[in-house]
């Protein structure tokens, strides 16, 4: 049996046995090689802790060029990763774009299950590897694709748009997926004035909004932005005053409401970049305020975040270990990958067209 280095190994254990393999000394050639990544992540990473993460980031970045493979980090990916190793990064819609051009022979992805499956979904020949397979989601785990058809029994004729925050056994039984950048284009798209937009109930409240067709939703959410409230807004705007604050779409409509701008993770980072606000709550995950703070200059960045949990499984030290030992292999079952990955094409080729 192959062992295991995910988040629960406890750092100092997880270095030892990657020593065995690797020379994770902070030497001169590591800090020569990685000085322009550490560049790009001072204000993020303390210079004190830089000799801690380098000789991983040197030899992830040696490591993947040998095994052919290519990284993919989503948004909420810590600095560390989405500026020291990743080759691609973005919003779940970026990435599934991105994942259909890559040369690779391997995947490996830092983000959640569901966007390792997506990609495997998209390259079924390729092996695509996830550091840590306990990397969820609350919106994946929050519905079946039982539940869809149950739904679909119940409101017949009704297109079924799911986020792509699921498991590909929903995206199966999907017609088409959206991402928050996407979604109001895609309800838009479909046929009919009924449209059931599931897991998220905030995304798809939200999207209500913007659109003359019905929404019928599902009691999913995201626990990173459910958890935002109007008094968070209220409190932030009186402890910021001057800030311009802006949320993700999975954030209740009361939330989205109060703010200055709300948008997919991509959008929010185009919107910091193009705007350029002296001040910028971004009331989202914690690791993207940093990451588009490393890429944008004349703002300050303020606190408002949270944490995603899930995300923060994802490590420099399991990454290593993933691409020494090709685990862990994310595999979908050969039955659904056809419908699955219709429902994925379909989402890609319709934002096409509304754009």
């Amino acid at each position: 049996m192959v062992q295991l280095i995910n988040a629960m190994t406890p750092l100092e254990e997880a270095r030892a046995v990657l020593a065995d393999s690797f020379d994770l000394k902070f030497s001169a050639a590591v800090k020569k090689s990685t000085s322009g990544i550490y560049d790009r992540v001072k204000n993020q990473i303390p210079e004190i802790e830089w000799p801690f993460y380098a000789p991983l980031i040197f030899q992830i970045n040696r490591l993947k060029k040998k095994k052919d493979a290519v990284i993919l980090a989503h948004n909420y990916q810590t600095p560390q990763i989405y500026h020291g190793v990743a080759d691609i990064v973005g919003d779940s819609l970026q990435l599934a774009v991105e994942a259909t051009k890559v040369k690779q022979q391997v995947i490996v992805q830092c983000g959640v299950h569901f966007m390792a499956e997506t990609s495997k979904l998209l390259n079924p020949e390729k092996t695509v590897l996830i550091p840590d397979s306990r990397a969820g989601c609350s919106l994946a785990s929050s519905i079946t694709a039982e539940d869809v058809m149950a739904m679909r029994a119940q409101y017949p004729g009704a297109p079924v748009v799911t986020y792509v925050n699921t498991s590909a056994a929903v995206k199966a039984v999907t017609d088409v997926c959206c991402t928050s950048s996407n979604a109001v284009d895609i309800v838009n798209q479909v046929e009919g004035d009924e449209v059931i937009m599931i897991p998220d109930q905030y995304l798809a409240q939200n999207t209500a909004k913007k659109t003359k067709k019905k929404i019928i939703t599902w009691a999913g959410a995201c626990e990173v932005h459910e958890t935002f409230t109007a008094a968070d807004i209220a409190e932030l705007r009186a402890a910021y005053p001057n800030s311009k604050i802006i949320a993700h779409p999975e954030c209740p409509p009361e939330v989205i409401d109060a703010v200055d701008f709300s948008g997919s993770t991509a959008a929010m980072i185009n919107w910091v970049k193009t705007e350029k606000p002296p001040k910028v709550v971004m009331v989202t995950e914690c690791s993207m305020s940093d990451n588009v703070a490393s890429e944008t200059t004349g703002v300050d960045f303020l606190r408002g975040c949270n944490i995603c949990p899930h995300m923060k499984r994802i490590n420099l030290e399991n990454i290593l270990w993933s691409l020494h030992t090709m685990t862990e292999e994310v595999l979908v079952d050969p039955a659904i990958i056809p419908d699955a990955r219709r429902a994925v094409e379909r989402m890609i080729e319709m934002s096409k067209k509304g754009d």
